[in-house]
């Protein structure tokens, strides 16, 4: 007959037995899994917060207090938009830098949307004078030149042809022509008009060069 060793399990072990137990035990994946998340913790928080405000309240029904606590985290949420979620909108926001002397705020697609009234029109002198200050907001507004209150039509032509300096001859034509009708009272000419709405668009769609000088004053 053989016989066969017993080995009692120890119920009664020793401290750092005992912790070693505990630490393997709850190192298993299903305690991990168990374990609340940060936005758990946050909504615990603001059911406790609720409940402690209908604290002795007696016929509260506990589908009312999650609606409230529902209703508080949406008032929060909208109040965290505002305080911290628009300044940043509104920093992003780029300022809109007036043209020339007149302090013209006008955007690209309204500006040339007179140029081309101004020309139904047959108003040369103001489509011509309306399609260039297009080519100045569109320039500005990529970025490639800056220009102030104080910037002359050939500062500007000047500026722009050094990233854009495939089409530098034709910005200082087209400035010359901007001047002519604004400053000397020309009646301009359908031609040139035309050669500032075909200039408008290559400028438009021209890969800057240079782009160390971007953004460069006028």
């Amino acid at each position: 007959m053989v016989l066969i060793p017993h080995f009692e399990i120890p119920l009664d072990p020793d401290a750092p037995e005992a912790r070693r137990w505990v630490v393997e035990e709850l190192s298993k994946p299903e305690y991990a899994s168990a374990q609340p998340t940060p936005f758990d913790l946050a909504m615990q928080a603001i059911r406790d917060w609720i409940a402690s405000l209908f604290e002795g309240a007696t016929g509260v029904p506990g589908p009312l207090l999650a609606l409230l606590a529902v209703i508080v985290v949406a008032v929060l949420l909208v109040v965290a938009l505002l305080v911290y979620g628009l300044p940043r909108l509104r920093r992003r926001r780029r300022a809109v830098a007036p043209l020339f002397d007149d302090h013209d705020l006008r955007d690209l697609r309204t500006l040339r949307r007179a140029a081309e009234a101004a020309a139904g029109s047959e108003d040369w002198a103001l489509a011509i004078e309306e399609r260039f200050r297009a080519i100045v907001r569109g320039v500005v507004d990529r970025d490639l030149v800056q220009v102030h209150p104080g910037t002359t039509a050939h500062g500007f032509a000047d500026a722009a042809g050094r990233p854009l300096p495939a089409h530098a001859e034709a910005l200082r034509a087209a400035a010359a022509d901007f001047d002519a009708v604004r400053y000397l009272g020309r009646a301009g000419s359908r031609e040139r008009y035309e050669a500032i709405v075909r200039l408008d668009l290559a400028v438009e769609a021209a890969v800057p060069e240079h782009a160390g000088t971007a953004g460069a004053p006028a």
